[in-house]
């Protein structure tokens, strides 16, 4: 006997509906409260009601990122889109998805073209789904170090939401690896005035104020980004001068015998921070941690003139932001001094490792 589907009007297609979004909020309130089996088997039940429902998937690629379950999490956002093309949450969340989580950059922004341009399927975009693709791809392109693509495409999304904390912030950290330290301030001040229970807006604020001089505000802003995400944001380890260098002069003395003859002559020297002109003429983060600046030994020949002298840079107050703890900056400043030496010695990545230099 072949089953006859309810006509979509009869009682019983009517009481599938129902059940559809009532399993579908009772998902949303088992994953809000932590219980990730749960939530999953609402879905289930979901997709029993209404096989191949957009949102029923959506809801299951949330709640498997949710449990750091990124490739599955994809797979069940792939199903959405293929079961309702116009369910443009599904669009957005895979290419969050595939930026932050699986480094496909370059597929995420393929797929944010491919939403601007309405090609194929694709869901028409309202104006704040808009404002998101022009931001998803700017986070694409800042991976990838295209800053001012970036910083062009984040300036789209705060034209179509202006008043997106969000879109703000991420326009002044932009601003701030650019080194536009005035312009990331203003945007930044602007972004905690929007959303000031933003911890990322907060500690970019202090990075800011920090290179700018403003110490008080610079410690204002790191302490409420810790109030307010203690586990992304820690507050600054604080140490002096004086013992700081005397932790590097450790690091150096502790080099395996076999390196430390090779770089005697390389010194090592302590900064705040990368300086302007490093900025510049490296195209470095100011959050880098340290570099080494010369002409790797590999590449030396016997009778070159030597014109800019190898030395190698560590930047003591972006060493304290990266540590929870006094031992774990020892440990780090070990770290940096091993892995700037590397690049002296001419050795990739593979080659730190094996010789205990990453």
């Amino acid at each position: 006997m072949v089953a006859v589907p309810p006509t979509p009007n009869s009682p019983e297609a009517m009481n599938n509906k129902d059940r559809y979004w009532d399993c579908l909020s009772l998902a949303m309130e088992a994953s809000n409260g932590g219980h990730t089996d749960e939530a999953l088997a609402w879905l289930d039940e979901a997709l029993k009601v209404r096989p191949g429902g957009a949102e029923a998937h959506n809801g299951r690629g949330e709640v498997l990122w949710d449990d750091n379950r990124a490739e599955d999490a994809l797979r069940q956002f792939e199903l959405a889109m293929e079961a309702d093309p116009k369910f443009v949450v599904s669009w957005l969340n895979r290419a969050e998805l595939l930026i932050e989580e699986l480094g496909e950059f370059d597929h995420a922004i393929a797929q944010c073209d491919r939403l601007l341009a309405g090609e194929g399927d694709s869901p028409h975009l309202d104006h704040a789904s808009e404002a998101e693709v022009y931001y998803l791809k700017a986070k694409a392109l800042f991976y990838l170090e295209n800053l001012e693509g970036a910083l062009f495409l984040v300036r789209r999304a705060v034209r179509t939401l202006p008043e997106f904390g969000l879109y703000r912030g991420f326009e002044g950290q932009v601003l701030f690896e650019l080194g536009h330290f005035e312009d990331a301030r203003r945007q930044l001040e602007y972004a905690v005035r929007l959303d000031p229970d933003s911890g990322y807006v907060h500690y970019h604020l202090g990075l800011v104020a920090e290179r700018l001089g403003d110490d008080e505000q610079a410690r204002q802003a790191f302490r409420q980004a810790n109030a307010l995400d203690p586990d992304h944001y820690p507050l600054p380890v604080a140490s002096n001068e004086a013992d700081f260098e005397k932790v590097v002069e450790e690091a150096i003395a502790n080099l395996p015998r076999s390196i430390l003859e090779y770089v005697e002559s390389v010194p090592v020297l302590v900064r705040d921070f990368p300086d302007a002109d490093l900025l510049k003429n490296e195209r470095v983060s100011p959050q880098l941690l340290g570099i080494f600046i010369g002409v790797p030994s590999t590449e030396q020949e016997p009778s070159q003139q030597v014109t800019d002298p190898n030395r190698i840079f560590l930047f003591r107050r972006n060493l304290e932001k990266v540590c929870r703890t006094h031992a774990e900056l020892v440990e780090q400043i070990a770290i940096t001094v091993k892995h700037e030496i590397g690049h002296y010695l001419g050795f990739d990545e593979e080659d730190m490792k094996r010789l205990g230099l990453a």
